[in-house]
């Protein structure tokens, strides 16, 4: 454990929410030059951090959110180019997730009444001399230009308190003031597992327009995460005010799904040319609404908004692309999905009253963000604190982490919190899937003890038939045909979804187990897998059928294969004329949608499968596409075909669960697979099929790029690949022998007739 010598300060008044801190130091002389210097930065809310004036780094929102109570990570920022000779601290800090509002009750101030901020700067010379200087009762505290600040209400910023002088050696104002020790506990202070969250890009606007209400309306094109810097001149006191919105409704902005979030900043201007760059929020928005800026849309049309992108800082690292444009942007919409609703814990969405990190829809969307992006330090991060909070509540895995819910009182239909399938499964099925991505064997040891504690109470929530029949549970959540305010009410019948899923927890830890050498928790967790199936075989399976007899249950049924192999031919054939009575739409909500092209064509409906992934009408993948989204959506029917906005009071247009099928998309049409866990081995199989004429898909794995890319030549196929040093693949192609294939570039052309396609 380190030992700090800094302290944990808060300034000695409100300062509006946002107070700054400095401290001013010479440093040690006669020990030859400076060899490097690291700043430590944390804080109970969020900080920003100046030395010398200069910027300590590009992160943003640090420390992020963890599970507070036991943890609150640190950053470790290399400053050695920014120190000198007299050296000022400079830290700015806002309400984060610590003090600001959380959920949709309204409350704040969930983990503590006081922000508080902790520096450590260690200063190491030439002759081996360290320095150390840190926060402490020497510091001094002021007011900043932020007069609010929140996550979900945002930003409020007066350009006329705008004042670098603080940043500068000697500075003293009346108006500054002294800061208090806070009695903090330094032991729960950790360094950051994942990345943090930084700038990503930057979009100008597409569109600016007065609305027929008069609103002054600007389109950047694309629904994303962060917020709109402003260049503005005007009188000083005038304030431009700018609303975030998803969507449009009636020509107007969209702001019923917010529910009772503001997604507005307020902007003072100083009498001078003005920037704002309100760092201590961030919006979900395509759209902003703006009044009150200086000569209106006409001036807003030669530029000063600027929408800047914010995520956590993951290196992208899979692509995939087909002749089919639609199909193109549904990826590029699980794509911005992910990049949005990825600031620093796994959200479900990222503009309402709620941005929590919903197990439920990571445990549903985690291969494909394990191929989108390099995320497995960022959610090796996450279970950390669903580790730590599972482990506070006998082994309780929640439904959101870090588990602010349990300071809320919850909806009535919830009952009392407990273990639910797919959600509280996250606690495996997460886990599981990082080490199937990368083959790093830290993540299965870092989380066995929670995948076991789980699987445990799982197990002591089974009835003495051996299901999981009881308590409250999701289900196959937002269930297309439920009611909108019932997202709860599923076809699928919500005991055999729950106990298909303790099924394959059980079969998942004991295949960790295996992995890990610990002969006796694969004895028990594989005896527990079979327990559950042949509780299901007898209970819930009749002549093939499965118990409510829907396109989930079979899906299920067939990837976590527990079925015999009669009853699985059985279930494969019915789930595909269940998909075909559909009218190969969409008809699985959270449980099933994952899984259901997999079980297609595992049980050779690849037609099927594309015929469903490739359909336009509601409900489908592709019909958010053609309503012109640019990320998934919460429900299939987000907006209604009319243009109006779902009725629901849950009602997202950023919402990646739903997207998971693009994991089925890298690995069928793409041709791209796993066959050992970090692509030590590679499955290379492209499936060519619904009048696609050519697909690539590439991943930059463990051992380097892999690539596929194949396409319909005069109706034969041909494969170009790419393996790289370190690993081997299996060439699995239509009409051919399976063939295995070493490190380099590899082409194989179809020459037999069963690789024509048509």
């Amino acid at each position: 454990m380190t030992t700090w010598q800094a302290r944990m300060i808060a300034a000695d008044n409100h300062l509006d929410g946002a107070p700054l801190l400095r401290g001013e130091f010479q440093l040690d002389q006669g020990h030859g030059d400076v060899e490097s210097a690291t700043l430590f930065l944390s804080a109970l809310g969020v900080v920003e951090a100046w030395v010398n004036g200069q910027r300590a780094s590009e992160d943003l929102l640090t420390p992020g959110w963890s599970s507070y109570e036991w943890r609150v990570r640190y950053s470790e920022l290399d400053v050695t180019e920014m120190v000198s000779t007299t050296t000022v601290l400079g830290l700015a800090l806002g309400n984060g997730w610590y003090r600001g509002r959380l959920a949709w009750s309204g409350g704040s101030k969930y983990y503590g009444e006081e922000l508080g901020a902790f520096a450590e700067l260690r200063v190491r010379f030439a002759d081996g001399h360290e320095q150390v200087i840190g926060t402490d009762e020497s510091w001094a505290s002021g007011p900043s230009a932020t007069t609010a600040n929140d996550l979900y209400n945002g930003q409020s910023i007066d350009a006329r308190r705008f004042n670098d002088a603080w940043l500068a050696p000697g500075f003293t104002s009346d108006e500054w003031s002294a800061v208090r020790i806070l009695d903090d506990d330094l032991s729960r202070l950790e360094p950051y597992i994942g990345p943090p969250v930084r700038r990503q890009l930057e979009l100008k606007p597409l569109k600016v327009w007065t609305s027929p209400a008069g609103k002054v309306l600007v389109d950047f094109g694309q629904n994303l995460v962060g917020w709109v810097r402003a260049s503005v001149s005007g009188a000083a006191g005038e304030v431009v005010t700018v609303r975030h919105a998803e969507v449009l409704e009636d020509d107007e902005l969209g702001t019923r799904p917010l529910r009772s979030a503001e997604a507005t900043d307020r902007f003072t201007l100083s009498g001078a040319p003005d920037v704002f760059e309100p760092t201590l929020t961030f919006h979900g928005f395509r759209y902003v609404e703006v009044e009150g800026w200086p000569g209106g849309a006409d001036a807003l049309r030669d530029g000063g908004l600027t929408a800047v992108v914010i995520s956590s800082d993951m290196l992208r690292i899979g692509t995939f692309q087909t002749s089919d444009t639609l199909l193109n942007r549904l990826h590029e919409n699980a794509v911005w999905g992910m990049r949005g609703n990825f600031v620093d814990v796994p959200t479900d969405c990222p503009q309402r009253d709620e941005r929590l990190g919903w197990t439920g829809d990571l445990s549903a969307f985690a291969p494909s963000a394990a191929f989108l992006f390099d995320s497995r330090d960022f959610l090796r991060d996450w279970l950390r604190d669903l580790a730590l909070e599972q482990s506070h509540d006998h082994d309780l895995v929640p439904f959101v982490v870090p588990n602010v819910l349990k300071y809320i009182e919850q909806p009535a239909e919830f009952g009392a919190p407990d273990t639910a399938a797919l959600w509280s499964d996250a606690a495996v099925w997460v886990p599981w899937a990082l080490w199937t991505a990368y083959g790093d064997k830290r993540v299965l040891e870092e989380q066995f003890e929670s995948m076991t504690g789980h699987a445990r109470r799982l197990r002591s929530k089974l009835s003495p038939n051996g299901l999981w029949d009881t308590g409250f549970q999701f289900g196959d959540w937002l269930d297309p045909d439920a009611s909108p305010d019932q997202p709860w009410a599923a076809k699928a019948d919500k005991h055999v979804v729950a106990t298909l899923c303790a099924f394959r927890t059980a079969s998942l830890v004991a295949a960790a187990a295996d992995v890990l050498g610990d002969e006796g928790a694969s004895a028990e967790f594989g005896a527990m897998a079979r327990d559950l199936q042949e509780a299901f075989t007898e209970h819930y399976v009749s002549g093939g059928v499965i118990t409510s007899d829907c396109t989930t249950v079979y899906a299920l049924a067939i990837v976590f294969g527990i079925l015999g192999e009669a009853d699985r031919e059985f279930a494969g054939h019915r789930l595909a004329k269940l998909v075909e009575k559909s009218g190969f739409r969409i008809s699985t909500g959270f449980a099933g949608t994952p899984f259901v092209t997999d079980a297609l064509t595992d049980t050779g409906h690849l037609e099927e499968a594309y015929r469903l992934l490739l359909q336009t009408e509601n409900p489908s993948w592709l019909y958010s596409v053609t309503m012109g989204a640019t990320t998934i959506w919460e429900r299939w029917d987000s907006m209604l075909p009319d243009g109006t906005i779902n009725p629901g009071d849950m009602t997202s247009f950023n919402h990646y669960a739903l997207g998971a099928v693009v994991d089925w998309m890298h690995r069928t049409i793409g041709g791209l697979a796993p066959l050992e866990p970090g692509y030590r081995r590679i499955l290379i199989a492209p499936q060519p099929g619904g009048g696609l004429q050519w697909a690539e898909s590439s991943l930059e794995t463990p051992f380097g790029l892999a690539s596929v890319r194949w396409d319909l030549v005069d109706g034969r196929l041909k494969v170009s690949a790419t393996v790289p040093d370190g690993s081997e693949a299996v060439l699995r192609l239509p009409g051919m022998d399976d063939e295995i294939v070493g490190p380099g570039q590899h082409t194989r052309n179809g020459h037999p007739a069963e690789l024509t396609f048509h």
